[in-house]
């Protein structure tokens, strides 16, 4: 696998950690310092450079919050 840079569109996240979960290189975690308009804590990434693009994190979002590319 290659290398990949994640995106999230933080206003549509609930926070529901299904990403969290799946990501095999634990790298996604909520933003506990972040709120967005619906009053939820958005998940982020912590090490963009461990991303292995495995797409995992979009394929189980169930909101398309995320999306990855590789590179």
């Amino acid at each position: 696998m290659g290398k990949g840079i994640v995106s999230f569109k933080e206003e549509r996240c609930k926070g529901c950690q299904l990403c969290v979960k799946f990501c095999p290189v634990h790298i996604i975690a909520l933003n506990k310092n972040k709120v967005n308009d619906k009053g939820y804590t958005p998940a982020g990434i912590l090490n963009m450079d461990k991303c292995i693009a495995c797409k995992n994190c979009e394929t189980i979002c169930p909101d398309l919050v995320i999306s990855v590319e590789k590179i």
